[in-house]
């Protein structure tokens, strides 16, 4: 009989397998809508500043959110700033910055070897440059070697990580099985099956803990990896750790349950991949609504291409701006004052000439009025909307 290593003993649960056969409808049925999000984000048409800025916000908010679990104290809006190179940090806090500079550096080294036409292979070796990448430049504590395995025993909390002569044995084992057959089944669900991949190389990475330090930053970098080479969208891929973040406590708690002798992993999918869907509805929303901005601006244009003078093309603004600034129905007497131009556009003109170009907008159809005041039609361009839903 082969002697048991020692790991064996120690943490039963790192047992690379799981039953899928055992996991809920309900986790098939979010992977099955996760994959079909994908595929509606991906090659989504938008202008190419809103891109970018979407591109940027959700590049801010993975980064932080992998730096921020491990205590890092940015802000979001501070890391927006530093990304755009308009953050000025203290000495005492510009290693804040280097973390996330190390974790974009990594995404997009990430990005780039995939442009170039060389897909990443996950093994030990890019395990360990994965863990470099996240602690170059940053100050260390004693023992800490960027990129090699630990040599000590560690712990988190209650946590206790893998015993040091074990985590080589077991960061290959984890390599083999991550890229073996069980998580390339065809059949149209292989993006379903891709992110069980990516959440279970983070709970294992988090498990084994081979390095002294890095190890949950490597972790969220090894799921970036995996999502993005299985042709999750930029933006998409970033999800995960966002939603790790956010829900800290639940993150831990959901970690400690599987990692109890008897422990099972299916809650922990459930957990992430709710978090990846939540994600993936807020930002197909974002992308709708730039969407439904722009057609509606062009539908706006095409109702006056054929009239022009003054009186017309402060209708036009009137509407757009309406139609911009506010959510809620705007009062009659505050339209005026909506935005700058239109303060302008009214400031030498009396009240029957605002009435009349509220009048004019309505007979067109592209505002409504009642008692609580002025509303853009936006929803003249929406298709298909459940009769209910028009209603409303």
């Amino acid at each position: 009989m082969p002697q048991l290593r020692t790991y064996q003993k120690s943490h039963p649960w790192l047992t690379f397998q799981v039953d899928l056969r055992r996991a809920p409808h309900s986790l098939w049925l979010m992977l099955g809508e996760c994959q079909s999000k994908c595929a509606h984000i991906a090659g989504v048409p938008l202008q190419p500043e809103v891109a970018k800025n979407l591109h940027a916000l959700f590049l801010a908010k993975g980064a932080l959110a992998t730096t921020a679990i491990e205590g890092n104290t940015l802000s979001e809006e501070e890391v927006v700033k530093h990304l755009a190179g308009e953050l000025k940090l203290s000495p005492s806090r510009e290693y804040l910055g280097q973390e996330v500079d190390n974790i974009i550096a990594a995404c997009n080294g990430i990005l780039s070897e995939i442009r170039n036409g060389h897909r990443p292979v996950l093994d030990f070796s890019r395990v360990c440059e994965l863990n470099r990448l996240v602690q170059e430049k940053l100050p260390l504590n004693e023992g800490v070697k960027p990129g090699e395995l630990r040599t000590f025993d560690v712990g988190v909390a209650r946590y206790r990580g893998a015993p040091a002569q074990d985590c080589q044995f077991l960061l290959e084992r984890l390599c083999e099985w991550l890229n073996g057959k069980e998580f390339q089944p065809g059949g149209g669900m292989d993006l379903a099956y891709a992110i069980i991949k990516a959440m279970l190389s983070h709970l294992y990475l988090a498990w084994i803990h081979p390095f002294a330090d890095g190890n949950g930053r490597t972790a969220r970098l090894i799921e970036f990896q995996i999502l993005i080479c299985s042709g999750v969208p930029t933006p998409a891929a970033h999800l995960m750790s966002n939603h790790y973040n956010q829900t800290r406590t639940e993150y831990y708690r959901q970690l400690d349950q599987a990692s109890r002798p008897g422990g099972d992993v299916i809650p922990f999918l459930a957990y992430a991949t709710q978090g990846l869907l939540d994600g993936l509805r807020y930002q197909l929303e974002l992308i709708r609504g730039q969407q439904w901005d722009v057609a509606w601006e062009k539908y706006v244009h095409d109702a006056f291409k054929d009239k022009s003078g003054e009186s017309h093309d402060r209708r036009r603004r009137l509407v757009l701006d309406l139609s911009r600034t506010a959510k809620e129905r705007i009062p009659l007497s505050k339209l005026p004052d909506i935005t700058p131009r239109m303060t302008k556009a009214y400031s030498k003109r009396t009240r029957r000439t605002l009435q009349r170009d509220i009048n004019s907008l309505t007979q067109m159809g592209l505002i409504d009025i009642n008692s609580d005041g002025a509303h853009a039609r936006k929803e003249l361009i929406l298709a298909f909307l459940p009769t209910t839903a028009r209603g409303e």
